[in-house]
């Protein structure tokens, strides 16, 4: 879990453990390999990515089926290459996981915003990852939208097979039970790091937001509001 404000440099972090940005000084391991030392188009089959710059190179036309299937080439487009009907067969078997199986042949751009967040989710675990990278993925959501998807990761991460998987949010609802450490980001700089229920404190969140703020637990959720 990757938690902070606006600016904090969150989704550049994300970045570069996505292997699609390079550091500009000191050294990155993913997955046991060093960036600048391994094939990258090797390496990101091996990660999956949900954010809203792989959204945005989906073609608008694209199906929700496509737009899932074609992260076995690493593409975002279907054009001439083709594909195994196993592979047709678990891009619908993904979106069914997510909720979404009833859109495979809409065009991703008639999607909903929750619709589309779940089909990018299923797109990220086509390849079978080893580490799972979810950018803001309630962004956009409404109550209803962000809980079904707050449930569905939660099922996600406390599965067996489960990919380890980085969660980037600024908002501590989207949070769903199950993580296990956070990652607190001030102005690129790291505030806390730790096991989350010993570093997610009323103390290292109001440093982080630079704001004093109250910190409430229920049920494995987070919420938190201005101290009065």
């Amino acid at each position: 879990m990757v938690l902070g404000p606006n600016g904090a440099g969150k989704t550049t972090l994300l970045q570069v453990a996505a292997a699609r940005l390079h550091p500009t000084s000191g050294a990155v391991q993913i997955l046991d390999e060093t960036l600048g030392a391994v094939d990258v188009f090797e390496l990101r089959p091996r990660i999956g990515l949900c954010s809203n710059a792989v959204a945005g190179s989906l073609p608008e036309r694209e199906t929700a089926l496509n737009a899932v299937v074609t992260a076995a080439y690493g593409v975002t487009g279907r054009w001439r290459e083709e594909y195994e009907r196993l592979d047709e067969r678990r891009a619908f078997e993904l979106l069914d996981a997510w909720g979404v199986s009833t859109a495979f042949d809409r065009p991703f751009s008639s999607l909903s915003e929750g619709e589309r967040k779940r089909v990018q989710i299923a797109r990220a675990l086509m390849t079978d990852p080893e580490l799972l990278l979810l950018d803001e993925p309630g962004a956009g959501l409404d109550l209803a939208g962000r809980e079904r998807l707050v449930q569905r990761t939660s099922r996600l991460i406390g599965a067996e097979d489960a990919p380890a998987t980085v969660l980037v949010t600024h908002h501590l609802e989207e949070i769903p039970p199950g993580f296990t450490h956070v990652l607190m980001l001030r102005d690129g700089r790291t505030v806390a790091s730790g096991p989350i229920d010993e570093t997610l404190t009323a103390e290292t969140l109001s440093e982080t937001f630079d704001m004093p703020l109250e910190l409430h637990r229920r049920d494995g959720r987070f919420s938190a509001f201005a101290a009065s």
